[in-house]
């Protein structure tokens, strides 16, 4: 199978050509001009590397054109909460119009191929209190960005059913792991706590709401669950992607400082509070592992761990 990923150089994106690649698939992606490609440095010469912009129509429909694979995983977003705030428009051009766009591009291949778009869980707010978030809780967006995401999901839908393109949309709850860039809270922390115990800085750490509930799933399970979407999805069908277990940011705070037994003080800082941030209840990946036999796999504490060593690494490396 020919794959072609939006968004490869980021962070699921990385993995999920990794996991391509063990199975034996060609990989091609796109990448932002002038974007940073350490995330496929291991990669070097085993993938195709396009650059381009998602909002230009004619490059992007020009490699697809190119590479005719018959998977396209559109993983390219603006996906950090605060900066939609910041920049509603900007958001909402590249998660919307971007994601039009590169549906666009693959209506000529739509005999041959199937498309993943991701959108979110945030598409549905926190979920109900105390109740089990399904595919069929009403949508309660609290963000621009989540309101972005919304609006790429009916998107998709409507275009796939309009146009006859076979498209999987898949919504994935908040993901964690080795990659993931340091805006990001347990990236953050792992980041910052390996830095203090290198002694880079002194041992302060300015946080947010630490008491948020989050459903936190790891990025290796993520990227499998794109594959066995592409694979056994359902045409037209959403899925929730998600562990199951809401958690206290906290929690990554305190088993982060367990794994390296440094004392550090804990400052709350507003600024890094998100405006309108309701805490996520427990949401269910029910109809996913019903139509494609995904569950999650990798404990949290592993995730946690494995996104501290990466951190450590990157700063032997001179990172």
């Amino acid at each position: 199978m020919k794959a072609f990923i939006t968004g490869v150089g980021g962070f699921a994106g990385s993995h999920l050509a990794d996991l391509l690649l063990s199975q034996g698939h060609q990989v091609a992606g796109l990448v932002q001009p002038g974007a940073g490609r350490k995330n496929l440095a291991h990669l070097a010469g085993r993938i195709g590397l396009h650059e381009g912009d998602l909002l230009d129509a004619p490059r992007l429909a020009g490699i697809l054109a190119a590479e005719r694979p018959q998977r396209v995983f559109h993983l390219a977003a603006q996906s950090h909460v605060p900066s939609s705030w910041e920049d509603p428009s900007a958001t909402f051009a590249v998660n919307v119009m971007g994601g039009l766009r590169l549906l666009e591009g693959c209506l000529p291949l739509r005999e041959e191929l199937r498309v993943v778009v991701t959108t979110s869980a945030e598409i549905y707010g926190g979920g109900p209190a105390g109740g089990l978030l399904t595919e069929e809780a009403p949508c309660a967006p609290q963000n621009p960005y989540a309101v972005s995401k919304l609006a790429l999901d009916l998107l998709a839908a409507q275009f796939g059913q309009a146009k006859g393109l076979s498209v999987v949309r898949m919504r994935p709850s908040n993901h964690a792991g080795p990659r993931q860039g340091p805006s990001f809270a347990i990236s953050r922390f792992a980041k910052e706590i390996a830095e203090r115990a290198a002694g880079l800085w002194a041992p302060l750490l300015e946080v947010g709401d630490l008491d948020a509930a989050r459903d936190f799933t790891d990025v290796r399970d993520v990227a499998r669950a794109y594959l066995l979407a592409a694979e056994r999805g359902k045409t037209g069908e959403g899925y929730l992607l998600c562990s199951g277990v809401p958690r206290r940011v906290g929690e990554a705070l305190d088993l982060l400082l367990g794994m390296v037994h440094l004392r550090v003080r804990v400052e709350r800082d507003p600024a890094l509070s998100r405006p309108a941030n309701p805490s996520h209840g427990k949401f269910s990946f029910g109809r996913l592992e019903a139509d494609t036999g995904w569950r999650p796999l990798i404990p949290f504490e592993r995730t946690v761990r494995d996104t501290l060593d990466y951190w450590r690494e990157r700063l032997r490396a001179g990172g």
